[in-house]
């Protein structure tokens, strides 16, 4: 039986665009086996000469029910009828308990799923910051190898995963909605401090005039946030996933600020900033996976854990034990242990 991973026929597939060699890679750099993530970076050393600054790649976040698919949808769809390869990043939810994800953002995309020049891959959270995927900066290097000149990178929810989705785009857009308490949040610097574009979305109906006074309100909170020089304000434009209205406005807005950031040579700056964020998460996540799969931290854990639970022991003991075992097990595997 054919390797379905091998090298030659997933790089060629992959630059030739085809939707199966595309779905078996980004499969194959998701994966946690080590001889999958060894044959993953042989794939990015090869796909290396075929990305660069020319995609434009969005993270699109906001509060839950503020239509983030639907308008992933709407402006996707729009997108390629003017021409461009949109790839669609969608990170969706992983329970906790069992680590299941429904995995439904295809079905609140129909429209832009039944396009040629589109592709969606939702993809399981795990159990990574803010509900990322590890993989998402790889899946976006296979996705621009394909050819694809927009990549949308859609967040969980408003949360830790702005941070990180915000470490891997060029822009960041934020969807509010008039009277949920959105525009409040301008004091609250945390999340607006990395928002680049905003849209106030289900702006149709009679929703219309809360969304436009949302949006002015919002403009003020924002110079607030952005009052230093150097900061450029962003824009606030009031929309409807479900009419069209301010989709063109909101994409121009976008592509402003990519020019922007081009002009001042801010891009090439945020990209070299990202893949040395990119080298710290994948050495954080190597050592936390190292230090589950050392056998001398297993035969402790369990024990561990249930002295913890009963208060034999605190967790601060227990970290110290765990360490010093994981430490004696690197020092007698040496780099066996680490296996990107």
């Amino acid at each position: 039986m054919p390797d379905p991973y091998a090298l030659d026929a997933l790089v060629g597939g992959i630059l030739e665009g085809s939707r199966p060699h595309i779905a078996r890679a980004i499969t194959l750099v998701e994966s946690k086996l080590p001889a999958h993530r060894d044959r993953s970076r042989e794939l990015l050393r090869e796909l290396a000469t075929h990305t660069g600054t020319d995609t434009v790649r969005v993270g699109i976040s906001g509060v839950p029910g503020a239509g983030k698919s639907t308008f992933i949808d709407a402006l996707g769809t729009r997108l390629v009828d003017a021409g461009h390869k949109v790839g669609v990043l969608a990170v969706d939810p992983s329970s906790s308990r069992t680590g299941g994800s429904i995995l439904g953002d295809r079905t609140r995309m129909g429209e832009l799923a039944s396009r040629e020049n589109a592709y969606i891959r939702p993809s399981p959270s795990g159990n990574h910051l803010g509900g990322v995927a590890r993989a998402t900066r790889e899946s976006m290097l296979i996705l621009e190898g394909a050819g694809f000149d927009v990549i949308i990178v859609e967040t969980v929810g408003v949360g830790q995963s702005e941070v990180a989705v915000s470490g891997m785009v060029d822009t960041f857009l934020m969807l509010a909605l008039a009277r949920s308490g959105d525009q409040l949040q301008g004091i609250k610097r945390g999340i607006l401090e990395m928002v680049d574009v905003i849209g106030v979305n289900k702006a149709d109906g009679d929703r219309e005039g809360d969304a436009r006074v949302a949006a002015r309100e919002m403009r003020i909170a924002m110079k607030l946030i952005s009052s230093a020089e150097e900061h450029r304000i962003p824009q606030v434009l009031p929309c409807s996933a479900y009419t069209g209205m301010g989709l063109d406005e909101l994409w121009k807005a976008v592509l402003d600020h990519r020019a922007d950031l081009e002009a001042s040579g801010g891009l090439a700056t945020r990209r070299a900033q990202q893949q040395v964020d990119w080298l710290w998460a994948m050495a954080e996540e190597e050592v936390r996976s190292s230090l589950h799969r050392s056998e001398s931290v297993q035969a402790v854990r369990a024990g561990l854990e249930q002295q913890i639970a009963s208060g034999q022991l605190s967790a601060l003991e227990g970290v110290q034990e765990l360490l010093s075992r994981w430490r004696q097990d690197v020092i007698n595997s040496g780099a066996e242990l680490f296996r990107l």
